[in-house]
């Protein structure tokens, strides 16, 4: 059997249902293999939409999605999405050609080291020098981006590698059930629960798996405890639920962290340091419980009392059946934290002033989408304004990135998304800079023949560096620039385009685009003017002595 035809058979064997890439020279025997697999190539018009695609696929589903390039500059495309997928602990496989390594004419010609390159920014990276390794090789890479914490691998073909002929051979893929935490360390983790006065609930994005979800739901049912989440653990648990205290979106100063500070435990599941820390340990402070499926990473701000190591789910589920005497807590703080972050962040919900306000944007997204739909975010300072105000109802309906918080990655998510949700509702909210960086990808969407909305928030500049710089008290300088007109440019990759002029006009165009078919794009126009005076004056002068 060819190699190239193997490896084909190997993804076949591992359920692989979509590609995603640009091939080159260097991998047309696997293209050759490729047309005859009921395995669908999605060609886009980037490699870096290509691997933000496969991360997502793999964010969604669980399963590693596979992306494909050729070598060189091809393959150094994808660097950015192996740092957001490894970062993101998002399954994802990346595929790249190369020259032939047995005897080759064309000397260095477009050749890097691309195995050492991504070294530091995956879970493994090897090159095949045999066609007979590829099952094993295959399989081992697909183990290992699955296996806690998930994330990205690498495999390489050299073209005369793929030319070769091998044996047939597949091994079957192998599942494996994760051990269950120590017995001593649950009773540990109930004692200190139970002897906190004010115990507090933290859901990370490590807990958004199925069966944790059900999980936390039935521990905050049954034992009445208040929770928050961390930016990527939105939706893991229904945040309508009478007990949710909201989002941390901010690192400190929110109305939420008056009640972390107050809590003198907190129970911490699914969280690691990638993520931006939801809050700092001090010596002596807020006691925390660590419960994950690999040890907690310690560092200056964050070194937890106990590490709770096993299956989530399964550590959950034994601490609720053992929770018992509650009489040592005092909700009644969290109470009325509850009511002070629910008034804020309302604040500005009808709002109707135009250029729109995030907050008002937010709103209506929220109103418009159905409990399922999917919100897919770029990076830029709109992501805090949802990750604060957007309630999730379900898990995964808020696509954000928390850990590498790239750019660029918004669209191609949200083409991801809907393909492997077509009867859900998609949107992709972008700012004016992240949405340009992969912009291409429009043709790729309406070519793909899905129905998509897009926004773009227009404020010529790049949003997020001058609140910052304002947040120092510099001056406005180097972040500002021209925009193409969006309604023409999308319009000439065939979709169709919306500059709404007030408040009532968006929120029709917003819900017309979401009962006609095809890519939509609605240029929005957004008033960044309130994010200095709420975010960095107004949160640092709140009293919560309540």
């Amino acid at each position: 059997m060819k190699a190239s035809d193997l490896f084909i058979k190997t993804l076949e064997n591992e359920g692989v249902e979509y590609i995603f890439g640009i091939p080159g020279e260097e991998n047309l025997d696997f293209l050759d293999s490729l047309k005859n697999s009921n395995i669908k190539l999605i060609l886009t018009r980037h490699e870096q939409g290509a691997g933000f695609m496969a991360a997502t696929y793999g964010r969604l589903t669980g399963k590693p999605g596979v992306c494909l390039s050729t070598l060189g500059p091809g393959a150094t495309n994808f660097t950015t999405p192996a740092a957001y997928a490894q970062l993101g602990a998002m399954p994802m496989i990346m595929i790249t050609g190369q020259k032939p390594i047995k005897k080759s004419k064309q000397g260095r010609f477009q050749i890097i080291d691309i195995v050492d390159l991504l070294r530091p920014i995956t879970k493994y990276t090897r090159q095949i020098v045999n066609g007979n390794n590829i099952p094993a090789m295959v399989r081992e890479a697909f183990r290992l981006a699955i296996e806690e914490r998930p994330g990205a691998v690498h495999l390489e073909l050299p073209e005369d590698v793929a030319a070769d002929d091998c044996e047939d051979r597949i091994f079957n893929v192998v599942g494996h059930r994760r051990p269950d935490a120590d017995g001593q360390a649950i009773q540990q983790a109930v004692k200190m629960i139970e002897n906190a006065k004010m115990p507090l609930l933290l859901i990370g994005a490590g807990a958004n798996r199925k069966r944790t979800s059900r999980a936390l739901a039935k521990l905050i049912e049954q034992s009445g405890i208040p929770f928050f989440n961390t930016q990527m653990g939105k939706g893991v648990v229904d945040e309508r639920h009478p007990l949710f205290l909201g989002t941390a979106a901010l690192s400190d100063h929110d109305f939420l962290h008056s009640a972390i500070n107050k809590a003198d435990l907190i129970i911490n599941v699914g969280h690691d340091v990638i993520e931006k820390p939801p809050f700092f340990m001090e010596e002596g402070g807020t006691k925390v419980i660590h419960i994950n499926f690999f040890p907690a990473q310690v560092d200056d701000v964050y070194f937890p009392q106990l590490n709770v190591i096993g299956d989530i789910a399964t550590s959950i589920e034994h601490i609720t059946l053992h929770l018992t005497d509650k009489s040592n807590w005092d909700f009644s703080y969290y109470s009325k934290i509850k009511e002070e972050v629910e008034s804020h962040l309302t604040k500005y919900f009808q709002d109707k002033r135009f250029p729109m306000l995030p907050q008002r944007l937010v709103r209506i997204v929220r109103e418009v989408m159905p409990d399922s739909g999917i919100v897919t975010l770029d990076n830029g300072v709109y992501k805090i304004w949802f990750a604060r105000n957007y309630k999730c109802y379900q898990p995964n309906t808020l696509l954000l990135d928390n850990a590498l918080a790239t750019m660029g990655a918004g669209l191609p998510s949200a083409i991801c998304a809907k393909l492997i949700n077509p009867d859900k509702k998609v949107i992709s909210v972008c700012g004016d800079g992240g949405f340009m960086m992969n912009s291409q990808e429009l043709e790729t969407a309406v070519r793909l023949g899905l129905d998509l909305v897009v926004i773009v928030l227009n404020d010529s500049a790049y949003g997020m560096i001058k609140w910052k710089q304002e947040g120092l008290g510099l001056k406005n300088f180097g972040l500002d620039y021209n925009n193409p007109d969006f309604q023409k440019y999308a319009e000439s990759f065939g979709a169709c385009a919306h500059r709404p002029e007030n408040d009532e006009e968006f929120r029709t165009t917003l819900a017309n685009c979401f009962t006609e078919k095809g890519v939509h794009l609605i240029d929005l126009r957004v008033d960044y003017s309130l994010n200095h005076s709420i975010l960095n004056v107004q949160l640092k002068e709140k009293t919560c002595n309540l």
